[in-house]
This record gives C-alpha cells, sequence and structure tokens, in this order.
C-alpha cells in the first residue's frame, strides 16, 4: 500500500457544555489530487447524541463511514431521515440538510470540487443536485474500501488507502471528465469570492450566457449565478468559524453585499435559519469539527 504523503495531525476537542469528545485528523491533500479534493478528514465523535444542520458549500461532500451511519435528510425534505451504509455523496445544493447520530459517529469527510467529482463519479452532476446518494449505488467499489477503513489501525493508513483506491490514476493537469470551460469558469468564481459578474465569465468564454447554463448543468450541478452566490456565502460562513467576534455589517462589507440586510436573506435562503441561529451553531461546535 502507499504511505501517505505526510503523516496527518490529530487533535482532540472537546465541545464547549463538556459532554462530546472528538477526534479530528487532518493531513495535506497530496499535489496530484489538489484538482479534485480541497480537503479531507477523519473525525471520531462520542458524547451525546447530536443532530445538526449542514450548509451548503461549493464542494461536493463525501463521507465514508467507519461506525454506525449517520441518518441524514436531503436539503429539499428535512422530514425523511435515511441511513447510508458505507457512506453518502451529497451533491452541491442552495439549502441546508440536517445529520444525526445516537452518540457515536466516526468517519473520513471528503470536499470535492466539481471537476473532482465528475472525474470520480462520472456523472452529470446536476443529476446527484441537491440529493445524497449511497456512496457504493454511485461508485460500487467503494464497498471493499469502506470494509478496510474499519480493519485500519491508523488515519494515516485510511488516508493512503482513500488515495490509492479512489483517486487510482488522478492527476493533478488531468481533472477528468471535467470541461475545460467549466473548471475554468468555476476558478475564477472562486478567485473572486462569488463576485464576478456571470456576463463577463460567458464573455471571456466566448459562449452565451445560455450555453454556460448548460455546460454548468453538466459539469457542476448549479447554474453560474448560483454557484457565484453560494461561494459567495461559503466565504462568510468560513469567516465565522475562523473569526467568530466579526458583526453582520462588517462581513456583508467585506464579501461585497448590498448592506446586513441582504446578507440575512441570504443566511436565510442557504441555511434556512436566522443568521444569529447561524451563528449559534457554529459557536457551538468544537472548534475544527466538520471545518
Amino acid at each position: 500500500m502507499p504511505a501517505a504523503s505526510s503523516a496527518p495531525a490529530v487533535r482532540r476537542l472537546r465541545s464547549r457544555d463538556g459532554l462530546t469528545a472528538c477526534e479530528i485528523a487532518a493531513a495535506p491533500v497530496p499535489a496530484r489530487l489538489r484538482a479534485h479534493v480541497r480537503s479531507w478528514l477523519g473525525y471520531a465523535e462520542v458524547g451525546a447524541p447530536a443532530r445538526r444542520r449542514e450548509l451548503p458549500g461549493p464542494s461536493v461532500t463525501v463521507i465514508l463511514e467507519l461506525g454506525a451511519p449517520l441518518r441524514v435528510t436531503e436539503s429539499t425534505d428535512a422530514t425523511r431521515w435515511a441511513r447510508h451504509a458505507g457512506g453518502f455523496v451529497a451533491g452541491l445544493d442552495d439549502g441546508a440538510s440536517l445529520t444525526e447520530h445516537d452518540g457515536r459517529s466516526s468517519g473520513i469527510q471528503l470536499s470535492l470540487t466539481p471537476a473532482g467529482a465528475r472525474a470520480l463519479f462520472g456523472v452529470r452532476l446536476g443529476a446527484i443536485t441537491r440529493r445524497v446518494t449511497t456512496l457504493s449505488d454511485i461508485l460500487p467499489r467503494s464497498r471493499a474500501l469502506s470494509e478496510r477503513l474499519v480493519n485500519a489501525s491508523s488515519w494515516a493508513e485510511r488516508f493512503a488507502l482513500v488515495e490509492a483506491e479512489l483517486f487510482a490514476g488522478a492527476d493533478a493537469d488531468a481533472p477528468g471528465r471535467g470541461s475545460a470551460a467549466a473548471i475554468w469558469a468555476t476558478r475564477q468564481i472562486e478567485r473572486s469570492g462569488g463576485r464576478i459578474a456571470i456576463g463577463r465569465l460567458a464573455a471571456e468564454l466566448g459562449c452565451s450566457r445560455k450555453h454556460l447554463a448548460a455546460v454548468f448543468d453538466e459539469h457542476v450541478g448549479l447554474t453560474p449565478k448560483l454557484y457565484a452566490s453560494l461561494v459567495r456565502f461559503d466565504r462568510v460562513i468560513g469567516q465565522l468559524k475562523t473569526a467568530p467576534g466579526q458583526r453582520w455589517t462588517e462581513l456583508a462589507l467585506a464579501h461585497g453585499y448590498a448592506d446586513q440586510a441582504h446578507l440575512a436573506r441570504e443566511v436565510r435562503r442557504f441555511a434556512g435559519a436566522t443568521p444569529t441561529a447561524v451563528r449559534s451553531a457554529i459557536d457551538a461546535e468544537p472548534r475544527g469539527l466538520f471545518a
């Protein structure tokens, strides 16, 4: 088995109420996978039963379960809970979903770029948008991987298994089946923090906005405008996690919203909750959990 490129850094955290302890294993993504994987981390949580609101972002999320499967909803129906043995894929979304466990949860979480998800799964990403899919249904070879991950003796071994068995043949210079136009456009959106004009993207690509939308449906799963809005929202949430004392007016100004009311509407749109509730949920988490 190939060795992990560098040993994971392991942190042990405790929730503010002292009821939950968790272990977070974070490892740098190997250079050859950075066109595919934004981040990956291992987690093991023990304590009180938990229900969490999972906020949307510009990544396709893969959870490889190491213990009892999480119960999870889709953003389109928070009343329908499902378990996904071995793990699941959450496509890009513009709404929050819920996860729940009974006091124990462990696994590996991967945040994939749209190009990485397209290369790994080989499907039109619009087909998995706003959906949570059992991983083995979309990637049958993951069944054997799940067993090997459970039996692995260390986080380093688990990361090495994920790299070797999920991303065999992946190359940073060849993101797979992604459209070059979609890859370029998503990178421009991300570099601008979601503030670039979509008309400008289409003009620079020499295509119509309608054609660009069709490319995004195939290779991203959201319209360019919605993807840009989601990137901007995600930057706000990231800043709340790293600088929790920031005021909403400061965040609105920093990320180009018209005013605080505009940002508040976007928070409700994507999180399905008020800004106050979102900040409280972030503050309540052990620092670094599902970052």
